[in-house]
Formats: structure tokens, C-alpha cells, sequence
């Protein structure tokens, strides 16, 4: 049964939303306070008006603790790793050889947080970017909540295509559209939003002086993602793309000096080499090599759910929580290299005896409020999809705009992304909308797709649980609502760009 649209069932959808953005902009509350505010305004509203009875809360419960869980266990082998590295002194060791090679220091803190960043969410997301990048700009001296929100904007083009083409073949297997067809349009929004987003980090940092040198760049990177994109290529689109911008950044800033610059090597930074190194060629083996990938994915730990209806009739199939596969989870793979890593690292006397107990330590004292503030709003997420609270505002966009709505289908993207946490997320529940909307209006669908998928990228960087990780990692406990405060509008101004590049290609059909 559909959900009356009404005046108040619109607003009453979105007051859960409301109430976490009001209270993390406008009151600074972290999302460890938010996130659980939100939630009990999302339960009262959820049952009040649309039906929410017991069996829909505990399975929405049950899927956002899996789902929540599945984060965590990459942003805690995350921390771990790189508070290791950071006892051995190799993330200071690692930024000034950076620093070396670009000697351009505006455009190197403009590459890290932007193509660096851009190509560790090729390699792997789910906030490793942020936890590692954003340490870094801080190590140079920017100030931590300058850091987080410029790699938070900086690394969103390269969500769609990151961690390896996971998030494309989960785009594509909703909408049931052809991967080589969809490739092209969905490359054509992100090198936009590249555009938008290399500007937002170099704004953040504020080096606007550097516009002309990241717009060539940022042609660079996203002509590179359009090509391997549309050579099917979409699982190092985003990888290879960041990594020619940080190779395109290296070559400008020796053109310009006039001569090769000598880069020391020593034993802290010959180990953070050798361990991101390490675990990004794990990482690609694990993925790249199909048979040994297809054999370690076998081992699925996941609950089945049954169909769920609420007192109103709104009516969810029957499925499964979160899949997490711990033998190729990115996680997994981050605990083993720190594991070798501590062992290599006391042989080689980079570390004192015992360092486990302060990393530990360190670690516990930001995963906590962490955990809260990101299981509460993936369980805020899970109440309003299990509701339709979240299917209901998205109807009230195309219903209000009709044939403009292409302007604001990225803005659909990024709502999605901020509500459930993910890009992920945000396509499963919007791109099979987005397809019905297409059909509507008499317009490709890939073109809407691909501006959903492209709106859900730059949502990740006002998605709350990130911001969480960035914060965590540099120190700035419970003040992910400041980071934010800045982030959302770099989000809307370049989802309105990304807007109006939709609707000009509709228009032009």
C-alpha cells in the first residue's frame, strides 16, 4: 500500500533527518549525541504515523547493527594500523617525502587531500581515506577540522568507482542496466563532480591560487576515469585516475622548479611505504586474481529477514542483512598487515616493547563514540527505508518538480547517501526510482542513474559516520558536526553543478 503523500506525512518523514542536521550544525552536537537523538526521534515518528510496530524495529535493528559492524570493522584495523605507523614515526617520515617530490607544498596539501585520497577510495572505502589522509594534512600543519572536511570533499569523485568497482556492480545490478552502457554517463557526472571537488579541497585549504593547476589536473584525472570507465575497466577507474593526478602534480611541480628533487630515504618511511605498499598489493590480488577472490568469498557470515509490513501496509521484501565476507573484507586484510607490520616493526627496533598497549589504548578511547554515533544513524537509515519514510521524500521531489527534476536527481543521491550512510546505500534505494522516473519523463535512463550515483558520492561527504572517521583519527572527538557544518555546502553547491549538467543532457535527448 503507498503512503498517503500529504503536507504532514512529507514533513513528519523528514523531521528524523531534520532533527540529526539541526543538532549537528546548529547546536554542535557530535553524532555520537545526535545519531541516537535522531534515531528516538525516527522510532516515535515511525510509529506515530507510519505504522512502525515491533517486528519492523527489530529487523531494521538487527540490519544496521550488521551493517554498522561492517564499518566498524575497517575503521578499527584502520586506527590500528595507523597509530602504528605513527609510533614508528612513518606517517611524518611518509609526509615529508611527499613533500620532497611535490615542492610545491600548496599543491602537494591540495593533492593529498584530493587525487592521494581519491586513489586510497579506489583502492578501498568505507572511510579508510579520510582515517589515513587526513592525519597526514594535519602532520603539515593544517588544522584538524580543516583536514577532515577537505579530504571528505576532496575524495568523493572517486567513490562510485572506488573500492575497486564494488559500489558500480552493486549500481548495476539494481537497475539492471548494461555495465559498458551505464560507464560512460556515470564517468561523465563524477569528472565533474572531480572538478567541484578538487576546488572545494583547495578552497578548504585555502589555496585558491592553485585554481588553474587543479582544473588541468582535475581534466586530467577525470578524462583518465572516463576512459578506463568506458573501457569497462570501471574497478581501477577511480585508482588509476588519482593516481595519474598525483604523477601529473609530481611532473608540474619539477617543470616548474627546473630540476628532479632529491628524495631521502630512511628506515621510518622505507616501513610506511612497505606497509601501505603491502596492503595495497593485497588488496589487488585479493580482488584482481578471480579465482583466488571467488574462493575466499565463499565464506558469507549474513542473517536472512523476512518480509516486513507495517500497521500501514507499506510492504518490504523479504531479504538478508549486510553480507560480510571476513576473508575479503577490506578489514580483515587492514588486521593482518598491522599484525605482520608489529612484528616487523619490533624486529627491526622501530617501536618500543609493549607499543600494543598505548595503540590499543588510543585506539578504544576514538573507536567508541564512534561506534555509537555510526550504529545509531545506519539504525536511523534501516527504521526510515523499513517505513518508506526515505522512498517518500524522494517521491516529493519528482512530484513537486515533474520535468526539472533532472536538476535535483543528484540532490536525491546525496540525501540517500546522507541518510543511510553510503553511495552504496543511497543507489540501492534511489536508482531503482530514479529508473521509474526516467520512464516518466521520456529521458535515457542511464543519464539519471548516473546523476544518482554521482549525487551519492558527493553525499559521502556530509554522510555522518565518515565524518565520524576523520574525526576520530586526528583528534577531534565528538566535533564531526563542525566538519560538517563546512562540508554540506560544498556538497549542494556541487550537486546543483552536477544538476544542471543532467538536465542539460535531458534537454538535449
Amino acid at each position: 500500500m503507498p503512503i498517503l503523500s500529504s503536507p504532514f506525512n512529507y514533513l513528519a518523514a523528514a523531521l528524523p533527518l531534520l532533527t540529526v542536521i539541526g543538532l549537528m550544525i546548529f547546536k554542535r552536537w557530535s553524532g555520537q549525541r545526535a545519531g541516537p537523538a535522531g534515531l528516538l526521534i525516527g522510532v516515535i515518528v515511525g510509529t506515530l504515523a507510519f505504522g512502525l510496530n515491533f517486528e519492523v524495529l527489530w529487523v531494521s535493528a538487527l540490519k544496521g547493527i550488521m551493517l554498522a559492524l561492517f564499518v566498524l570493522a575497517v575503521l578499527i584495523p584502520a586506527l590500528l594500523l595507523y597509530h602504528l605507523v605513527t609510533r614508528s614515526g612513518g606517517i611524518s617520515a611518509l609526509a615529508r617525502w611527499l613533500e620532497a617530490l611535490i615542492m610545491d607544498q600548496h599543491l602537494m596539501l591540495i593533492v593529498i587531500a584530493w587525487a592521494f585520497s581519491g586513489m586510497l577510495e579506489g583502492l578501498a572505502g568505507f572511510g579508510l581515506p579520510i582515517a589515513i589522509a587526513a592525519p597526514m594534512l594535519v602532520n603539515f600543519g593544517v588544522p584538524p577540522l580543516n583536514a577532515v572536511a577537505a579530504v571528505a570533499v576532496g575524495h568523493s569523485w572517486a567513490i562510485t568507482f572506488g573500492d575497486m568497482g564494488v559500489i558500480y556492480q552493486t549500481l548495476t545490478a539494481v537497475t539492471g542496466l548494461d555495465g559498458a552502457v551505464l560507464a560512460p554517463y556515470a564517468a561523465l557526472f563524477l569528472g565533474a563532480a572531480c572538478v567541484g571537488c578538487g576546488f572545494g579541497a583547495m578552497h578548504l585549504l585555502g589555496f585558491t591560487h592553485k585554481w588553474r593547476t587543479v582544473f588541468g589536473l582535475s581534466l586530467l584525472m577525470g578524462i583518465v576515469q572516463y576512459l578506463l570507465a568506458g573501457a569497462n575497466l570501471t574497478s581501477i577507474a577511480a585508482l588509476g585516475a588519482g593516481a595519474v593526478g598525483i604523477i601529473g602534480a609530481v611532473l608540474i611541480s619539477r617543470l616548474r622548479s627546473g630540476h628532479s628533487p632529491k628524495v631521502p630515504l630512511n628506515r621510518p618511511l622505507i616501513a610506511a611505504l612497505a606497509v601501505y605498499g603491502g596492503l595495497t598489493l593485497m588488496m589487488a590480488l585479493v580482488i584482481l586474481i578471480p579465482p583466488l577472490y571467488q574462493s575466499l568469498n565463499k565464506l558469507v557470515w549474513q542473517i536472512p529477514v523476512p518480509a516486513l509490513t507495517t500497521q500501514t501496509g507499506f510492504v518490504t521484501p523479504a531479504g538478508a542483512t549486510q553480507a560480510i565476507r571476513p576473508l575479503t573484507h577490506p578489514g580483515s586484510l587492514i588486521l593482518i598487515v598491522f599484525g605482520i607490520s608489529y612484528w616487523g616493526f619490533r624486529r627491526a627496533r622501530l617501536i618500543e616493547p609493549g607499543t600494543w598497549r598505548p595503540i590499543l589504548s588510543t585506539t578504544r578511547r576514538s573507536a567508541v563514540p564512534a561506534a555509537i554515533s555510526i550504529s545509531a544513524m545506519i539504525c536511523l537509515s534501516m527504521v526510515m527505508e523499513h517505513t518508506g519514510m526515505t522512498l517518500l521524500l524522494a517521491q516529493g521531489f519528482s512530484a513537486a518538480l515533474g520535468a526539472i527534476f533532472p536538476a535535483v536527481s543528484p540532490l536525491v543521491g546525496i540525501l540517500g547517501a546522507f541518510a543511510t550512510g553510503s553511495n552504496n546505500n543511497s543507489n540501492v534505494l534511489f536508482a531503482p526510482l530514479q529508473m521509474n522516473i526516467a520512464g516518466l519523463l521520456q529521458v535515457m535512463p542511464m543519464i539519471l542513474v548516473g546523476a544518482q550515483t554521482a549525487g551519492g558520492a558527493l553525499g559521502s561527504m556530509i554522510a555522518p559516520a565518515k565524518l565520524v572517521i576523520g574525526c576520530t583519527t586526528v583528534g577531534l572527538d565528538q566535533r564531526d558536526g563542525e566538519v560538517l557544518r563546512q562540508t554540506i555546502i560544498y556538497a549542494l553547491l556541487i550537486g546543483v553543478g552536477v544538476g544542471a549538467l543532467t538536465l542539460l543532457l535531458c534537454l538535449r535527448r
